[in-house]
């Protein structure tokens, strides 16, 4: 349901509501310090409220997690202008700050409406240029916009669907709402956390008084774009020991040198039975596995949730998809940017603007906000484990964060405001793509500070095993 603009949640709210979504104690709720208020950056959605509670919440349940494993309990603070630069995705290497988007990337007038491609992959991109009748090796810009005004928008985000390809046409929220996927997406909830197996409780080790929250946990990461990667880079701050596994045949985006820090990064090709072979040698030893593949994706590989419950008994599942699980879109690949369009968020923010053109939110507010829901539910679902036993599978999505940040409400006069100098927030580190400048986390820890111990290094660095 949309709230209107003067009854929009507040931070404090929206974390409360996460908190009892995922039936933690209320007594958590107690040490969390919000500060700061909309608007912080120019929009009509309250991004830095969907910012700060998703960080606070991931935070505050780490924390709980450390509870339960001795350690006392500890005040958390996050605040809303350092949480929302931190969803901004800034950063630079060596003091230049690449461009995140292909010249292809971004929208386009069609015969009836608008789509959004996403380019920034080289094989999205010269698909896409193959679908328009192009050639990638010199097509321009506005070749592409000339070709796509011979489409109607759906036929072509169809057509692309179907050649495996990333675009999606621009949508009202009310034509959102009556499509067969928003009308799936509507009857589910943020998250599930659901029991898919059984186990005794796994053994943590009992915490020091000056260990972080998440110490002695060991993290499977087979993400590869920004939201994945943000969960499990928090999860590296409050202390885990985070393995970072990619293909080494797939492309990342540049952001990896921010998204990495605190994470040992290794290679494993899972299609060949050696690579198979050592994922499941150190998934026998992991506590959390999160993955971003397609539904189906990794089942096709062998590593499906049930299978991984089976060879991990125990473990806590974490997947990521774009459109969520049910519905027509259930296997759509899809980014951040093709979502906000799909669901309404680009044409909703231009009419708020009075913009005569659809307007992209500020940030990758649903990768970030997502990324931060994945360590605030893994959390959350290893302090089942920890009292239940049990293996568990939480299963989120870019478009379920959408639904729910509808539901927070829009910004009156959001566009007033002048975003917050970053300088005071950032920090610079030594990393193996050069001197890195970036965010410093915004989540501050009374006791036990999060940070990040390990630099960023490149995808094979390190050897496939834990520390």
């Amino acid at each position: 349901m949309d709230v209107a603009p003067d009854h929009a949640i507040t931070g404090s709210t929206a974390l409360a509501r996460l908190w009892q979504l995922a039936q933690l104690p209320d007594t958590g709720l107690l040490y969390a310090r919000l500060t700061g208020r909309e608007p912080v950056v120019p929009s009509s959605f309250p991004v830095s409220t969907a910012a700060q509670s998703t960080i606070a919440a991931a935070a505050l349940a780490a924390c709980e997690l450390g509870h339960a494993r001795g350690a006392g309990r500890q005040q958390v603070r996050v605040d809303m202008a350092h949480a929302a630069l931190e969803c901004s995705s800034w950063f630079s290497l060596d003091g230049v700050s690449p461009d995140p988007w292909d010249k292809f990337s971004g929208l386009y007038a069609c015969a009836d409406g608008w789509v959004r491609v996403h380019a920034n992959f080289a094989h999205h991109r010269d698909g896409a240029l193959r679908l328009l009748g192009l050639d990638p090796a010199n097509a321009t810009r506005a070749n592409a916009e000339k070709a796509l005004l011979g489409w109607r928008a759906i036929a072509f985000e169809t057509a692309a669907a179907d050649a495996g390809l990333v675009a999606t046409a621009l949508r009202s929220f009310a034509q959102w709402d009556a499509s067969a996927q928003g009308q799936a997406l509507a009857a589910q909830p943020l998250f599930t956390i659901e029991r898919i197996g059984d186990s005794a409780p796994l053994v943590l080790p009992r915490l020091a008084g000056d260990a972080r929250p998440l110490t002695g946990l060991r993290v499977l990461d087979l993400t590869r774009i920004l939201a994945g990667p943000v969960g499990t880079r928090a999860m590296a701050a409050y202390g885990a020991d985070v393995l970072l596994v990619n293909a080494p045949h797939l492309p990342n985006i540049e952001a990896i040198a921010d998204t990495s820090r605190g994470k040992l990064s290794a290679h494993a090709d899972l299609r060949t039975a050696a690579g198979k072979r050592a994922l499941r040698q150190v998934l026998s030893d992991a506590h959390v596995f999160v993955q971003g593949y397609r539904p189906g994706g990794l089942q096709a590989l062998g590593f499906g949730a049930r299978e991984i419950a089976a060879q991990r008994p125990g473990i806590v599942l974490v997947s990521l998809s774009a459109y969520s699980p049910e519905g027509p879109w259930s296997g759509r690949r899809g980014f951040d940017s093709l979502v906000q369009t799909a669901m309404g968020f680009n044409h909703a923010e231009g009419q708020a603007k009075g913009d005569s053109q659809p307007r992209a939110m500020p940030m990758q507010i649903l990768d970030h906000a997502s990324g931060y829901l994945i360590a605030f539910c893994a959390a959350a679902a290893l302090l089942r484990q920890q009292s239940e036993g049990g293996s568990w599978h939480v299963r989120l999505s870019l478009a379920q964060t959408g639904q729910w940040l509808r539901s927070l409400g829009r910004v009156a006069n959001g566009f007033a405001v002048v975003p917050p100098d970053r300088s005071p927030h950032l920090e610079k580190s030594n990393s193996g793509f050069g001197e890195l400048l970036a965010f410093r986390h915004s989540a501050e820890l009374e006791h036990t500070p999060a940070r990040w111990v390990r630099p960023s290094m490149p995808p094979g660095s390190h050897p496939l095993r834990w520390p």
